[in-house]
């Protein structure tokens, strides 16, 4: 049986990565559109993109838009191959049963 990643398996991260390997290879989003989207804080947020980016799997571009930070998160190739991976070892449980 296909093995689950346990970085993503936590439901916030599942959807981080969800909602970044739905773009387009290269594309990014702003941190504010993937709080929102969640529901999540600020700091919660933050707690899991940082676990995502230590994993490799995202990257992170800090930049600044008129002099105010902004902050756009990717999914990395190796992020979208694991969140493959992940989805296959999902689906491989539930057809099992």
């Amino acid at each position: 049986m296909a093995e689950l990643n346990e970085t993503i398996h936590q439901p916030v991260r599942l959807r981080i990565m969800a909602a970044l390997v739905a773009l387009e290879a290269g594309n990014e989003v702003d941190f504010s559109y993937l709080r929102d989207l969640l529901k999540v804080t600020d700091g919660n947020l933050g707690a899991h993109l940082r676990k995502l980016e230590e994993a490799g799997f995202i990257a992170v571009n800090k930049t600044f838009v008129d002099r105010k930070p902004r902050t756009y998160v990717a999914a990395t190739p190796e992020g979208r191959q694991v969140f493959q991976e992940h989805v296959e070892a999902l689906e491989s449980i539930l057809k099992s049963k």
